[in-house]
This record gives structure tokens, C-alpha cells and sequence, in this order.
């Protein structure tokens, strides 16, 4: 695992002590010796590494990594150049197109917007190859609970997108009145016509953004 030496740092310093992660780090690297696991190891941190803390704008919250060769590579709904776009993506995509005229791109590869300060978290951050939720309940969701936390109190507005019951369950984690928090069934073709389909969650985190003295997100990609 690549270490995360911004200024995640400090706060994952306190994790890394404590016993849960200890036993969570050994599972981690002998699921990595003996069976394949997605992301690579080097890109688990990536949402991390790519979108500092002092830097976060937004928040949309994941629930483990895509579990099929070459898609994971560290940032929730988001696939490497050269994959097909998943459906969940494909629906974001639709939304935005709808929302804002995003212009839907031939890729599925997220990371400006994490470079923009998008955090693009999933809760579990690892995950056997065509095994979803594999490792789930074996110490990520403590360690990213950790992370939903800082960012929640820092002292600037963000906005927190939950899409879905599992991230609308990491509602009562956010008490800060200086943020906004949207939410929205799962994006995913089970659920998006539920309400996912229409809810202007895109121009809304830039109105707020903007009446708030921060720099919009340019969502095209």
C-alpha cells in the first residue's frame, strides 16, 4: 500500500494505531499474496493521494471497488481509460448531461475531478477479483468512517453527495452546519429511475460552491 504522506497524514497516523487496523493491514496483505485483488495495491490510496484534505470541495461516498480486471484503480464509480463505462457511471453521466450539458465523454475515468477536490471514497477499499463486498467488515469501514469524520469538521463549506442507502447511512456522521449534504437513491439501473434520474445534484453542489466564495467543479472530463 502506498503510503499517503499529504496532509491525510496525521489523521491516518491515529488509525494506523489502533488494533482494528493492525489486524486489518495483515488481511490486507495476505489477500494480496494469495488471491487477486482489485485496485492494484498501489492505487488503494488514490482518492487520497489524489485529493488532500485541505483541498476537499465535495464528497461522494462509494461502497466497495469494481471487482473485474482492469476497472478499480482507487476512486469510487470511476474506471481506468479503456474500460467500458460501467452503468452506474453511465447514469451519472446521463444526469449530468441533463443537469449541467455535461458532454458525455468516450471513458470513465475520474480523476480530474478528484484533482479538483472531488474525494471520491469508497467505504471498503479493497476487494477480491468477481467477489463483490469481499471485504467488507474486516476494519476499512472504521478506517474511512475516520476520513468522512475529518473531513466533516473542517471549517469550510463541502457538500457530501449520498447516493444510495449505504451512503445515506454515513448521514448521521455529518453535523456540521457549515455543509451541505444531497441526497439520492444509488445511480445504479436498479434504482437511478427512483430518483437518482433528475436530482440536480451537480448544479446544486456548484450554486453552493459558488454562493459560498469556493471555485465551482468543472464536472467535464
Amino acid at each position: 500500500m502506498a503510503q499517503v504522506t499529504n496532509d491525510w497524514a496525521p489523521i491516518l497516523q491515529e488509525e494506523y494505531a489502533k488494533p482494528y487496523y493492525k489486524q486489518l493491514y495483515e488481511f490486507i496483505h495476505r489477500e494480496y499474496a494469495e488471491r487477486v485483488i482489485y485496485p492494484p495495491a498501489e492505487d488503494i490510496f488514490n482518492a487520497l493521494h489524489l485529493t488532500p484534505l485541505s483541498r476537499v470541495k465535495v464528497v461522494i461516498i462509494g461502497q466497495d471497488p469494481y471487482h473485474e480486471p482492469g476497472q478499480a484503480h482507487g476512486l469510487c464509480f470511476s474506471v481506468q481509460k479503456g474500460v467500458d463505462i460501467p452503468p452506474s457511471l453511465q447514469n451519472i453521466y446521463k444526469e449530468l448531461h441533463d443537469d449541467v450539458g455535461f458532454e458525455i465523454p468516450d471513458h470513465g475515468c475520474l480523476t480530474p475531478w478528484a484533482e479538483q477536490g472531488v474525494l471520491l471514497l469508497n467505504a471498503v477499499l479493497t476487494v477480491r477479483a468477481h467477489a463483490a463486498a469481499s471485504h467488507q467488515n474486516k476494519g476499512w469501514e472504521q478506517f474511512t468512517d475516520a476520513i468522512i469524520r475529518a473531513v466533516n469538521e473542517v471549517d469550510r463549506p463541502v457538500v457530501f453527495l449520498l447516493w444510495g442507502g449505504f451512503a445515506r447511512g454515513k448521514r448521521s456522521m455529518l453535523n456540521n452546519p457549515k455543509h451541505l449534504v444531497l441526497e439520492a437513491p444509488h445511480p445504479s439501473p436498479l434504482s437511478a429511475y427512483r430518483g437518482f434520474m433528475g436530482c440536480r445534484h451537480f448544479s446544486q453542489v456548484n450554486r453552493f460552491l459558488t454562493e459560498h466564495g469556493e471555485e465551482p467543479v468543472d464536472w467535464s472530463l
